[in-house]
């Protein structure tokens, strides 16, 4: 100590005991002072510091936080560890949000949107759960009434108690008919409500009027009720140049040199003639059985056309007798008679020369397919897969139905016969195949699988050892006639586009390609034994909805679309 107060001067102003008389006067001058050390960047300092506040835990009892801390250090625990058995609903647990967990709920749009307008109408909506109600409003009946499931005249009650619940009390002005109040009241038109006072009286030219009026709509009323529906006149029309030729024979006998040119069958390179007749989009075409010399085409502009294929290629008959656009046709054995089926509802048998209706049967529903059976002494019997999911079977000798096939979920769209025409199979909207023996009514076989779609098309392969189905997820399947009717899963060709279409398809007569049109106006052919697309022809502009393969000529095609035209290939 004594040391320094010895190194301090008198007149030292840096004294201590002499500071306070120390002034400016008698200070000396003296210079800022200097750090030899380097300038030193305290930003990661800064930045570490930081990091480390906030990677450690919070203090509980701190009532202010100099940084912003995570999510994860609000929710993470005092002391020790996070429990192993903590609940989801914590932000420590598994969190998928930065407020906690949200949990998926599934929910039907159609039950979602049930809750949400009864939430609106009612004040009250379920929960997801189904276990609590939501809503200021609490239900009248024990159970959830919502706007689906009330009848109308609860959703009245209901509309005019609350109209009258919030509904203030009416003037007296409003209480009068006759007074503007009411009808503002009543929200109608001044013309709406007939108002108190004297009738007005008629001048002459309004009773005149009215008097003209009222005849007038008397004789409309009176022509109404004797009016009947016209039935569609039934009539055809010959287009060639004579019916008969000088022999006598009919123009639709085959010609007697009609045979297989070649037993090896050809994909056709391009197209040889097309005929042009029908107005709208024609839906199925057939060639004559064996000979193939005339092509049975039937249209939604509800004519059927049969066409000359070997000579003149034209137009030979037109028959008029559907009011609707024509779904199927299918000629007997002998090609001499065919039958039609219509969205008017009925089934007509036709005579292929004559152009004549032999008979016509009808269900009050629209068939959708017809077939004769096959055999030769049973071509009196007419099977129609009809729209009310049945399958119908006339005998048109007494035009009685004599059997009722009634199993399908949903309107029948193919009948195909197997097994020596002992049974037939029938595909369905269902999404199913059932397999009947012909005269019981009883399923023998039931084919339907979760992956399985409609199957609109059938065809039986030439060896009538495998049936070809036209499956509606854009591909064709294979199924064994046999007696199990297995799926051939190792045989299936697919690549074209027939979803939403009732495609045909079609097998060559030696058996070696498959056919099939598409939804884009292609025509698809495939390999037979290695399921490989072999060919693609465009044919039509819009949807190419029917394919056949000549009987004969063994490398020539036709084919129809909704572009109305049908293409010789």
């Amino acid at each position: 100590m004594d040391l320094l107060q010895s190194s301090y001067a008198p007149g030292d102003a840096s004294s201590p005991e002499d500071e306070s008389l120390s002034s400016p006067d008698t200070s000396p001058l003296r210079l800022p002072s200097k750090s030899a050390a380097p300038a030193v960047d305290e930003t990661a300092l800064a930045l570490s510091a930081a990091a480390a506040s906030t990677s450690r835990p919070l203090d509980p009892s701190l009532h202010l936080i100099p940084f912003n801390p995570t999510a994860d250090q609000l929710w993470a625990p005092v002391l020790g560890p996070q429990h192993p058995h903590a609940p989801i609903s914590s932000a420590s647990g598994h969190r998928n949000h930065k407020l906690g967990h949200v949990e998926d709920a599934a929910l039907l749009p159609f039950l979602f949107d049930e809750q949400y307008n009864t939430f609106h109408r009612f004040g009250y909506a379920s929960d997801p759960s189904g276990l609590h109600i939501i809503g200021d409003a609490q239900p009248q009946a024990p159970d959830l009434d919502t706007v689906y499931n009330l009848p109308p005249s609860e959703h009245k009650r209901r509309r005019i108690q609350s109209r009258e619940e919030n509904h203030e009390p009416l003037p007296p002005e409003a209480q009068n008919p006759a007074s503007d109040e009411w009808v503002v009241h009543n929200k109608q038109s001044p013309w709406a409500g007939n108002r108190e006072g004297p009738p007005v009286e008629l001048t002459d030219e309004q009773r005149q009027y009215a008097e003209a009026h009222a005849a007038k709509k008397a004789e409309k009323e009176a022509r109404g009720e004797g009016k009947e529906k016209t039935e569609v006149v039934v009539k055809s029309t010959f287009h060639g140049k004579e019916e008969k030729d000088y022999q006598g024979r009919s123009w639709i006998t085959p010609p007697k040199d009609a045979k297989a040119t070649n037993e090896r069958c050809y994909i056709p390179k391009r197209c040889v003639h097309e005929w042009i007749g029908h107005t709208k989009g024609v839906s199925a075409i057939r060639f004559f059985p064996k000979y193939g010399h005339l092509l049975l085409s039937a249209s939604m502009d509800c004519k059927i056309k049969i066409w000359d294929v070997l000579e003149s290629k034209t137009c030979m008959r037109t028959y008029m007798g559907h009011s609707k656009a024509v779904r199927d046709i299918s000629f007997s054995n002998d090609g001499s008679k065919f039958l039609s089926a219509g969205y008017d509802r009925n089934i007509q048998y036709w005579d292929t020369e004559t152009g004549q209706v032999i008979s016509t049967f009808s269900t009050g529903k629209v068939p959708y397919v017809v077939k004769l059976n096959p055999d030769e002494d049973k071509q009196h019997i007419l099977l129609a897969g009809m729209s009310d999911k049945k399958i119908v079977q006339w005998d048109m000798k007494s035009g009685q139905i004599t059997q009722e096939y009634d199993q399908h979920l949903g309107a029948v769209n193919t009948i195909t016969f197997v097994d020596n025409n002992r049974r037939f199979v029938t595909s369905s909207d269902d999404k199913s195949l059932r397999v009947w023996e012909f005269g019981i009514p009883v399923v023998i076989k039931y084919i339907s699988e979760p992956h399985m779609h409609s199957m609109p098309s059938i065809a039986v392969h030439p060896n009538s050892n495998w049936l070809a189905a036209q499956s509606l997820d854009n591909q064709i399947l294979i199924y064994s006639t046999k007696e199990r009717f297995q799926l051939n899963k190792k045989k299936r060709f697919a690549g074209h586009i027939v979803a939403g279409y009732a495609c045909q398809v079609s097998f060559s007569p030696d058996g070696r390609f498959v056919m099939s049109g598409d939804g884009e106006g292609s025509c698809w052919f495939w390999d037979w034994k290695s399921c490989r697309r072999f060919k693609t022809l465009k044919c039509h502009n819009g949807v190419c909805i029917g394919c056949e393969w000549h009987p004969l000529e063994t490398s020539k095609v036709a084919t129809c679309g909704w572009d109305g035209v049908i293409k010789y290939w």
